[in-house]
Formats: C-alpha cells, structure tokens, sequence
C-alpha cells in the first residue's frame, strides 16, 4: 500500500498525460497532487521522509517551470536531477561516520563486512548516475509519449533489476546474525 501511495502522482501524471496527450496539463496536475502526498503523509504520521521532500521541492521548481514556460523539457530533467541528487548522498557517505548509507539503511537487518557494505553503496551510486543519464537520453531522443511511459515503467524497471541482482550479490555475502 505504502508503494501505491508513493507513486501516487506519478500515476496521477501519467494517467493525465495518457488522457490528454499535454505535458503541461500533466505536470499542473502533478504539482497539488504532490503537495496533498506530502502534506498526508505529515498529517499521518508527522514526519516526512527526505526523498518525498527533495522530490516534491524539484517538482514544484521544476514542475512551476514547466508550467510557466509551457516547456515540458523542464520536468523531464527531474528524474535525473533526483537520482544525480542521490548518487552525492551516497557517495559522500563513504566519507562521513563510520557507516555509509546502505549499511545505516540495511545494517540493522543483516551482518556484512565492511568491504561487501562499501561496494553496494557504490553500487547504488553507480545505479544512480546511470539512471539519470538513461532518463536524459531518453527524454531528448525520443518522443515525449515514449519518455513518459519510461519514466513510470522503464525506471521502476531499472530498479527493480538493479534490487534483483543486488539480493543476488548479497546473498553470497550474508553472515546471520546471532
């Protein structure tokens, strides 16, 4: 349910842009149904986690752009700026504190050594360059319905990969914990 309520103005946007074929009336859209997941989740529970925060910021920036300039090249920059946003984060944990992002995240659950923990999280700085490269090539050589099918179905589909073969290196690396 949790996935369903996140992904919530991406449907919200694509399900406009698939029914009317304007970009500009899907991100007008996009942008209150965005406020509305984030002021509920703050109504909810009374914290907001930081990826909603920095999504619904790029959003109204970028969203408001494209609506003021009736230019949909804007909103097509945000999956990568997101992702771009998340590859620092996560190669800067390397460098800050004892543990990196993955391990903070993760580590709670299962027991890695420390090598296996530095080598997922630049795994997932890798994941999170490549994907924003992906969404700008596609986003400026193909057509705009075709970007907008890849930002819902191609990027989950990336993710989901990259999880499956992740789960598939961990499971070599996983030390139970007692």
């Amino acid at each position: 349910m949790k996935l369903l309520f996140d992904f919530l103005p991406i449907l919200v946007f694509f399900l406009v842009y698939k029914s009317t074929g304007d970009i500009i009336l899907a991100t007008a859209v996009l942008i209150p149904a965005s406020i509305l997941q984030v002021s509920y989740t703050w109504w909810k529970h009374r914290q907001i986690e930081k990826m909603h925060i920095i999504s619904l910021a790029l959003i109204i920036l970028l969203g408001g752009a494209t609506v003021l300039m009736g230019d949909g090249d804007f909103i097509k920059w945000k999956p990568t700026i997101v992702n771009w946003l998340f590859a620092i984060a996560f190669f800067g944990s390397q460098f800050i504190g004892n543990r990196n992002i993955i391990e903070r995240m993760m580590g709670d659950k299962i027991q890695l050594p420390h090598k296996v923990w530095r080598t997922l999280n630049l795994a997932w700085v890798g994941f999170f360059i490549l994907s924003g490269a992906v969404n700008l090539y596609v986003a400026f050589n193909f057509s705009e319905d075709i970007w907008v099918d890849f930002k819902l179905f191609g990027l989950l589909g990336m993710t989901i990969v990259f999880i499956i073969l992740q789960g598939i290196y961990l499971s070599s690396h996983i030390q139970n914990k007692e």
